[in-house]
């Protein structure tokens, strides 16, 4: 069982995990997107993008990783952040999901190389 010694061990682990300055252009690209979205009545706040680049980081730990590749940031992105937009009722009235948009957003972003 981890204690509060392995939590604080491993942040600082994850602290470490490099992005490279076209990954964190790639997370600023995906929420801006969010804000641009028409779907959307709110988009991702910029806590919200450090959420994401945490989250994103985390998962490449997690992985065994030193850095973020643009496939940790999709792999995290919808549970990161659909909680952090809003629907506009008219979408949703006809059977728009926020993870529908959220794909939508990522298929749309162009992935750094």
């Amino acid at each position: 069982m981890a204690g509060a010694a392995d939590l604080v061990a491993a942040r600082a682990e994850v602290a470490v995990v490099e992005v490279e300055e076209a990954v964190q252009g790639y997370i600023v690209s995906i929420v801006r997107a969010t804000r641009e979205s028409p779907s959307l009545s709110l988009g991702v706040s910029p806590r919200g993008a450090a959420m994401l680049l945490w989250a994103a980081k985390a998962w490449a730990w997690l992985a065994g990783k030193q850095f973020v590749t643009p496939d940790e940031v999709k792999a995290v992105a919808r549970p990161a952040l659909r909680h952090r937009v809003v629907l506009r009722p008219e979408v949703e009235l006809e059977g728009v999901t926020v993870d529908g948009v959220l794909g939508g957003i990522l298929a749309s972003v162009p992935v750094p190389r």
